[in-house]
């Protein structure tokens, strides 16, 4: 668990105790990356390509990785090159088995224990957010999902996804601290003067970006940083 400013050139961000507003990522940051869900999700996506675009599972795939290193989302490129209807796939690909996803106790009472607001802030929907809170316990302990629909299908890291997010809820970019673990995702945050914690990922693609100065704070285990940060925030 790192507790200092980690940031690999010359740190930035806030004093957690500054901080008023707390926004996390929802998936493999909530609950932990070897309940796999995504692997579900990612199968489902497959499927859907195959059927609506006709082709193999081996292209389906790779048009899947295409379009999320190049949008940021596969459903933001299947939108822009082939104008798929979002709502369809968004529901299709998230009725995924939830169970793996085990109660987290101690990562509920820390969040709890945070001052002011909490945000769950997601490339997925909302429905989806709840449905993986209630099985982590959170159901009741976060304020608002800021989900992709709510980022009008701009996804993270599009700028426009976090000017969204924090005029809907009217907070303070430099009070706020936001959560990810794809670090990539940190720096429009960053941009607009939120102070940023990646949460250590094994995946490639989740460390993109990870040496870079936006990222503030590099933790391994999210209920124990909060609950080593809750009595700085307090103060």
């Amino acid at each position: 668990m790192t507790i200092a400013n980690d940031a690999p050139s010359g740190g930035g961000g806030q004093p957690l105790d500054e901080i008023e507003t707390w926004i996390f990522d929802l998936d493999n940051t909530l609950y932990p990356l070897t309940c796999n869900l995504f692997g579900q999700v990612e199968e489902r996506m497959a499927a859907f390509i195959m059927a609506e675009l006709d082709i193999n599972y081996d292209e389906a795939h790779r048009m899947r990785r295409e379009f999320f290193h190049r949008h940021g989302t596969t459903l933001r490129g299947l939108m822009l090159d082939h104008g798929i209807e979002p709502t369809r796939f968004l529901d299709y690909v998230h009725e995924i088995d939830l169970s793996g996803i085990p109660a987290d106790p101690v990562l509920v009472a820390a969040i709890n224990r945070l001052p002011g607001r909490k945000f769950v802030f997601t490339n997925a929907t909302a429905r989806h957010a709840e449905r993986v809170m209630e099985r982590i316990g959170l159901s009741g302990e976060i304020d608002a999902v800021h989900d992709i629909v709510a980022s009008e299908y701009r996804p993270k890291p599009d700028p426009n996804a976090y000017d969204a997010l924090t005029r809907r809820y009217g907070f303070s970019p430099k009070t706020a601290l936001f959560i990810e673990d794809m670090a990539r995702n940190l720096e429009p945050a960053a941009a607009l003067g939120m102070t940023t914690a990646w949460l250590k990922s094994p995946l490639d693609w989740a460390r993109l970006g990870a040496d870079q100065p936006y990222v503030h704070y590099i933790i391994d285990d999210l209920a124990g940083w909060l609950c080593a940060v809750e009595p700085a925030a307090r103060k």
